[in-house]
């Protein structure tokens, strides 16, 4: 099998080993489960996409900066690479996605009086609302 055309030489590399899980016998015998390991300097990303990258995938990185995939959803060993590369795609899609900038506002002078103008009101009703003293 050749590696996937839109990603550069050597950064994919795949190992293929036993899943786990039901299956019977042909589970002991096959090894239809994918490990991806994909160098995240061979990918050539931009810096922004590789930092958002690292940061939303962090636990799935090794000290190598390797993201490490694993596929066995599927029997089927294409399936499973299949799926791994697919869910690769989705990774770098979303950590594309660059995120709003948030822009402070204050609220406004009529916000804040219109605020304690409503909480001023409710303590008077819960005032009224009391059992009269006996003073």
């Amino acid at each position: 099998m050749s590696t996937e055309p839109k990603y550069p030489e050597g950064a994919l590399e795949f190992r293929f080993v036993h899943a786990s899980g039901p299956g019977g016998q042909h589970v002991n015998k096959t090894s239809s489960a994918v490990e991806l390991r994909v160098n995240l300097e061979a990918l050539l990303l931009r810096a922004d996409v590789a930092q958002r990258l690292f940061e939303q995938q962090r636990s799935r990185i090794n000290k190598r900066r390797e993201l490490i995939i694993f596929a066995e959803q599927f029997r089927s060993q294409l399936k499973n690479r299949k799926d791994a590369v697919a869910r690769l795609d989705e990774m770098i899609t979303t950590a594309a996605i660059r995120p709003k900038q948030r822009i402070a506002t204050k609220p406004s002078r009529n916000a804040k009086r219109k605020r304690v103008d409503t909480k001023k009101q409710r303590g008077r009703t819960k005032t009224t609302r009391r059992k009269p003293s006996l003073d």
